[in-house]
């Protein structure tokens, strides 16, 4: 038996559950002497033939895995292997790795955008062909069957993408932290989920039998039966109190002395708006639209994109906060090759990449513009820090506006446009965006990394990124004043909104909006309709003079 204690912990709930523990692959090539070329050959053209049966069925229900048959079809690609086999006297999986890297570099010097792209379905298709050469399998996740608590180093959104989540009882991850995509997406399906959690690699095998008590950040392998026991009423009890929270969520978000806040959801799909408006929310604060792009084979098209809002504004009847495309950084498309960059967080993302690719944003504007005139669409640009981007962003906007006019295509003429606030620059200069935007979002996730210089994803400073710091407390207010002062709403979509340890202080602050995960809302509701107005704005006074960590903790407490 062993306990293992998480000191950070961002979402709710006690599972228990054999572990399947998610192993990372070693695709490198083996470095031996090919002394029968023959022999090589044949290995090489067998696992083309079995990648190739195996991406066939695939690729009748998918365009990504229909590009990658075409690819594990390509002739120049097997005579490149070959020759290195046969003239370059390689062993197989040393002719597939240099073949693979010299395609990828010629791909990747195109000018045609669309040629770029097919780099990383090249090295999509090696990493398979290279698991047939080493006798790997092919995804871990295939062999999940039963219910389990999964395990692993890290899970990026395409691990995710690939998992059949009603076999997913958690989460728990030895990188990230509480902002991860990880936690966000668990967040989002109200399954627990643990990350940063140093050293469970070493105590927690494929097959042990776990404990996850992701509310008190507490995991136990391989229990006795009190603690089992003990753990099955604990979730119990849990559960009896979530049914007991959804019940009074149809309420609205009034404190006891009659101050009234907007409570809405994140979402990235049209999945989730469907079960974000089961959970009488006011609207949707945060449509993550990279997702229509990190999903897909290709940029998406306007229309592609104008069906999805639409079907979104149709849904929620209410405010609907599209953020225009977001990528980069940790979010990478499986169809475009990003310049690799020594600080993607501080390099080429967000509205950096929309202003520079003119024509695909401007697909996304004008779908966003169509869908407007089926509900209440408002736009919204992620990592703005300059007059000028926002300036330019709305210049397009305008032109998008004048096409669809000269088009006859109706739209929303006065729709409005919004920022998020999440980098300092976009802080310090928060008085005079504030006079030039309809409204203001803040992204804490973000926002705290900048702040502090700490790396979120960084499991030697985990313990530093924390949003209760002063700076970032104080940064919230100043927001939040600057909104205020030009009368336009401030609403927060970052994770920090849905930490019920800081609801009070937020709502002293005069936070308008609390945009979280669906499954949090019943919970924030029904902290906001317990709190006095009065009372939470002495708290976040307090907070706000405090100077220390420990002092903000000790002001909300």
């Amino acid at each position: 038996m062993k306990t293992i204690q998480v000191e950070k912990t961002s979402s709710k709930g006690i599972v228990m559950g054999q572990v399947f523990r998610k192993e990372d692959q070693d695709l490198s090539p083996e470095c031996y002497a090919a002394i029968d070329y023959e022999e090589e050959t044949k290995k090489y053209e067998t696992a083309v033939n079995e990648v190739i049966k195996e991406l066939e069925p695939l690729a009748e229900e998918s365009d990504i895995f229909s590009a990658h048959l075409e690819l594990a079809k390509d002739i120049a690609l097997m005579e490149g292997v070959l020759d290195k086999i046969n003239n370059g006297k390689e062993n197989a999986q040393m002719a597939l790795a240099h073949t693979a890297e010299e395609y990828c570099a010629i791909f990747e010097c195109m000018e045609d955008e669309y040629m770029r792209e097919r780099a990383a379905d090249i090295k999509d298709i090696r990493n398979r062909l290279m698991r047939k050469l080493k006798g790997l399998p092919d995804s871990d996740f295939d062999a999940i069957q039963e219910k389990v608590i999964l395990v692993a180093s890290d899970l990026a959104p395409s691990d995710t993408a690939k998992l059949n989540l009603d076999y997913i009882l958690g989460f728990i991850t030895e990188l990230g932290g509480v902002t991860s995509h990880v936690s966000i997406m668990a967040r989002s399906l109200g399954l627990p989920a643990l990350v940063g959690v140093k050293g469970i690699l070493e105590h927690a095998s494929s097959g042990d039998f776990l404990i996850m008590d992701a509310s008190e950040g507490k995991i136990i392998v391989e229990p006795d039966r009190e603690q089992i026991e003990e753990y099955q009423v604990k979730a119990e009890e849990f559960a009896k109190h979530q049914k007991e929270l959804e019940a009074l969520s149809h309420l609205p978000a009034i404190t006891s002395d009659g101050r009234s806040v907007k409570v809405c959801a994140n979402v990235g799909s049209i999945e989730d708006v469907k079960n974000a408006v089961k959970n009488h929310i006011d609207g949707i604060g945060l449509f993550r639209s990279e997702f229509l792009y990190m999903e897909n084979s290709h940029f998406p098209t306007e229309e592609e994109q104008f069906a999805v809002y639409k079907e979104a504004a149709e849904l929620v009847k209410s405010e609907l906060i599209i953020r225009t495309l977001d990528i980069g950084g940790d979010k990478e498309l499986p169809y475009y090759v990003f310049e690799k960059e020594e600080n993607p967080f501080l390099g080429w993302r967000a509205i950096r990449i929309s202003l520079e690719m003119e024509d695909m944003f401007k697909d996304q504007l004008r779908a966003l513009l169509r869908a407007s005139a089926f509900g209440d669409i408002r736009i919204m640009y992620p990592m703005i820090i300059s007059m000028e981007e926002l300036n330019k962003a709305n210049e397009l906007l305008e032109v998008c506006k004048t096409e669809l006019k000269a088009e006859g295509l109706a739209y929303k003429e006065d729709i409005k446009v919004g920022m998020m606030i999440e980098t300092p620059a976009s802080v310090m200069c928060v008085e005079e965006f504030a006079a030039h935007v309809d409204f203001f979002s803040i992204g804490t996730n973000d926002l705290t990394q900048y702040l502090l210089a700490v790396d979120r994803g960084n499991k030697k400073i985990a313990s530093r990124y924390t949003s209760f710091h002063p700076a970032v407390v104080k940064a919230i207010q100043r927001i939040i004043q600057a909104g205020h002062a030009h009368q336009i709403p401030v609403g927060m979509c970052g994770e920090f909104a849905s930490d019920d340890k800081a609801t009070e202080m937020l709502l002293g602050m005069g936070l308008d909006e609390f945009s979280i995960s669906a499954g949090e809302v019943a919970n924030i509701k029904n902290v906001i309709r317990n709190s006095s107005y009065e009372e939470a704005k002495q708290t976040a006074f307090k907070a706000v003079s405090a100077f220390t960590i420990r002092d903000v903790m000790d002001a909300l407490q």
